[in-house]
Parts: structure tokens; C-alpha cells; sequence
């Protein structure tokens, strides 16, 4: 579950850039060095400057336009990022935030409350990681607590009381690994989410915004439609973890976060997203306001598509959903072999039938 922190170099006008876009601060600095020096000497220096801007655009757009996974992985965790704080205050309006579980107590991992998007009413739920040092220690990275989606369920339907569609904002490494969350029964409040997500009956909107890690991420990641922001990433366990696991070492991070396959392109291949928020060239760092402003023309968007469902038909497209998930064919030519004839006195082999039709699927779900 730890992830490595990100490491950064800031530049004198306050940009913090990652070690593979080192070739970009190398030209921003010219650009400074020759405005400086136009600035001292007076002599012009403009057509220089327009010269060497045009190859930072064309560095720039051939940089992030082909990012391995490594490099993706660094830019969700970009000190700079912005976090569902920050886009709350940029495209959410009358924001009201709810608090506590009814049960333990207020955990501050995951931020829930009503407010409006565009002209809609909706809950927003989502990871807070943190700002400063202070306030990520409080709220364990944005690595919520079995209380955290017991928060998230309560404030779920609630909104299912009033009518109101929900929207889920997922920035977290995974649900808190400690003991204290183990002794809460982590595990238990992840899956009731999981089991009680598909039946809740308004519209649910699932974005990842940073990190997209494991259960954490699952905990509020069921919906009828689940996206993700360019330069982010959705994985069953950090390259980290991953690494930990098959290589017995975290410096093997990297070649994990290859095999993973957890970009927005390998995740729409294998269908377990619907689509891939554009964000300003650099990272959402560079620009949040822009970044905000496509998240919340997806939202809106996406959410008026969905308002348009009946909610029957809503309650089983999002469960045909889930069910067809990690689904694939390991030889389209080879048809399964039939069991053979049992002995005498040994049984014979079952034959697994296919799954029962989605419609006597939908009501066939524990009440």
C-alpha cells in the first residue's frame, strides 16, 4: 500500500516539474534568462523568445501526449494536484458538507455534502489527501477508514431519499491499511458499499481525479458511469505494493506500473472505464481552472444522459455493468471440451451453465 513521494525541483517562478520534465525546465529557464537579459540591457530579445516558446509548445505536447505508466503514476501524485477540495470550491456552488458515520466518529479521508453543479442538485463524495503536511497526517493521505464509507453510504442515501444523483471523486493510494482499521472491519465496509452501490436508486457519476488505488478506490467507485482524468491512474494495488509483492522489492516499481495496465488507454481497451477527461497540456496543476471546468462539463453532461433513464432500466444497465467486468476469451477457435464419461461409483463432471439473463439477474441481488 505505501506509495515512493513524488520527487520535484521547483523552478524560480514557483513550478514544481518532475525528473522527466527536466528537457522542459531547461527551456523555460532560457525563456527567463532572456527576458531577464531584454529586461537589463535593453535590447530586444522577442524574436529569440517567440523562437524558443514555440519549441516549449512542441516539446510540451509531445512530452505529455505519450506518458508511460511511471510517468502517469507521477503526475497523480503532483504535490501541486489538485485535490476534490479544490475542485469542489471551483464547480460546486452552495456547498454544504455533512459529517460522521452515526457511528464512530468524522473521518476526514473522505469529504461528502450537498451542493450544486451547473443547475443540478447532487451529493459529492470524495478522498481528500490533504495540503500541507499537517492536514495529510490527519487524514492518513486520503487513505480512508472503515467509518470513512460508512460515511459514504450513510450520505449516499440520503440522497437517494431526496432524489438527488451522486457524484464520487476518487484521489486515494487505498483504504488505511493499520490495525485500527483491520479492528473496525475495513475489509466488511468496503463490501457492504460494493453490494449496496448498484441498488442505490438515483444516477452515480465516478470520476478518478488522482490516484485510483485498490479497495480504497472501490469503496465509492461503483456507478453507472466511471471515468477518469487524462493524466491519472485506476489499479488493483500500487506499483509499489505490486512490486513488493512479485519482486520482493519496491525498486521495481516501474516495471509493475508497466504490467499493470492502469492508464485511460489501457483501461478503455479493456473496458473498465467509459471515458477519459481531457486536461490542460502539463497536468491539471498547471492550469486547475481549466481542468475543473472539463471535469464539470463531464459531470453535467454525463448526469443530464442518466436523468433521462428510467430507474429500473438505470438499476440494471449498472449491474449488467459490473458483471461484465474483467471479462475475456482465452481462444476464440477452440470451443471448451466436453467432460468425459465417469467410471462407476465416480460422479460426474458439472457442467457450469451460462449466467441467467441480465433482466433475472437484476433480481436476483441480496436484499
Amino acid at each position: 500500500m505505501s506509495t515512493t513521494p513524488t520527487s520535484t525541483t521547483t523552478s524560480s517562478n514557483g513550478i514544481a516539474y518532475l525528473e522527466f520534465e527536466k528537457p522542459l525546465e531547461r527551456i523555460e529557464r532560457q525563456i527567463e534568462e532572456l527576458e531577464a537579459s531584454q529586461t537589463v540591457t535593453g535590447r530586444d530579445h522577442s524574436a529569440m523568445i517567440r523562437t524558443v516558446r514555440g519549441e516549449l509548445l512542441a516539446a510540451r505536447r509531445k512530452l505529455y501526449s505519450n506518458l508511460d505508466p511511471w510517468e502517469t503514476v507521477q503526475m497523480a501524485r503532483h504535490p501541486k494536484r489538485p485535490l476534490t477540495p479544490d475542485y469542489l470550491n471551483l464547480m460546486v456552488r452552495d456547498f454544504v458538507e455533512l459529517r460522521g458515520d452515526k457511528n464512530f466518529r468524522d473521518d476526514r479521508a473522505i469529504i461528502t455534502g450537498f451542493g450544486r453543479i451547473g443547475n443540478l442538485k447532487c451529493m459529492f463524495i470524495g478522498h481528500n489527501k490533504g495540503r500541507d503536511t499537517k492536514e495529510r497526517l490527519e487524514n492518513c493521505f486520503g487513505m480512508a477508514h472503515p467509518e470513512g464509507y460508512r460515511k459514504a453510504l450513510l450520505k449516499m442515501r440520503l440522497a437517494e431519499k431526496f432524489g438527488l444523483p451522486i457524484v464520487c471523486l476518487i484521489d486515494t493510494a487505498g483504504a488505511y491499511p493499520g490495525i485500527q482499521s483491520e479492528e473496525r472491519g475495513i475489509a466488511h465496509a468496503i463490501a457492504v458499499n460494493l453490494m449496496e452501490m448498484p441498488r442505490i436508486r438515483v444516477p452515480i457519476v465516478c470520476v478518478v481525479i488522482g490516484e485510483g488505488g485498490s479497495g480504497g478506490a472501490l469503496g465509492i467507485g461503483v456507478g453507472d458511469r466511471v471515468a477518469i482524468m487524462e493524466h491519472a491512474y485506476y489499479s488493483v494495488i500500487s506499483p509499489e505494493g505490486c512490486a513488493a509483492i512479485l519482486w520482493k522489492s519496491a525498486e521495481h516499481a516501474k516495471t509493475a506500473a508497466h504490467a499493470l495496465k492502469f492508464t485511460g488507454r489501457d483501461l478503455l481497451k479493456l473496458k473498465l472505464i467509459d471515458d477519459v477527461i481531457k486536461e490542460p497540456l502539463g497536468g491539471a496543476h498547471r492550469d486547475p481552472a481549466t481542468a475543473a471546468a472539463s471535469l464539470e462539463k463531464y459531470i453535467v453532461d454525463t448526469l443530464r444522459d442518466l436523468k433521462r433513464v428510467k430507474t429500473d432500466t438505470l438499476l440494471k444497465r449498472r449491474y449488467a455493468r459490473l458483471r461484465q467486468l474483467g471479462s475475456y476469451f482465452e481462444s476464440q477457435s477452440a470451443p471448451p471440451s466436453k467432460p468425459k464419461a465417469s467410471k462407476a461409483g465416480v460422479k460426474r463432471a458439472r457442467v457450469i451453465k451460462p449466467e441467467t439473463p441480465v433482466e433475472t439477474q437484476a433480481q436476483a441481488v441480496p436484499v
